[in-house]
């Protein structure tokens, strides 16, 4: 079954950079559209950026369109989320999902994935 690993948060100043990647386990990655997911403090969950199973298409949703940048390498089975420009407000857990199935990266990131494959988060920090 499917794994996901996720690694690269930490604490960064604002406007500091940071780079998360997700590893993946047990299955080949390059089957998955991978979407990244944050959930901070007191809210709910909220897609960031999402990418189709070969890496053709992406999809960011607005608040980090033009900051960040999601990538993928199917032979390393890695997913990774470039971060810049990083704000207070990006402050929060960041996960990573797969999906099978899912064609429409817009549903992925708005709705989140239809099966159960999550990381379990790394926590990102923003100090003002």
């Amino acid at each position: 079954q499917l794994q996901l690993v996720e690694s690269g948060g930490g604490l960064v100043q604002s406007g500091g950079s940071l780079r998360l990647s997700c590893a993946a386990s047990g299955e080949t990655l390059g089957d998955y559209a991978i979407g990244w997911f944050r959930q901070a403090p007191g809210k709910g969950r909220a897609g960031v950026a999402c990418i189709s199973s070969k890496g053709g298409s992406t999809y960011y949703t607005g608040v980090v369109k033009g900051r960040f940048t999601i990538s993928r390498d199917n032979a390393k089975n890695t997913v990774d989320l470039q971060m810049n420009s990083l704000k207070p407000e990006d402050t929060a857990i960041y996960h990573c999902a797969a999906d099978p199935s899912m064609s429409d990266l817009e549903a992925l990131c708005t709705l989140g994935p239809g099966g159960d494959y999550w990381g379990q988060g790394t926590q990102v920090t923003v100090s003002a």
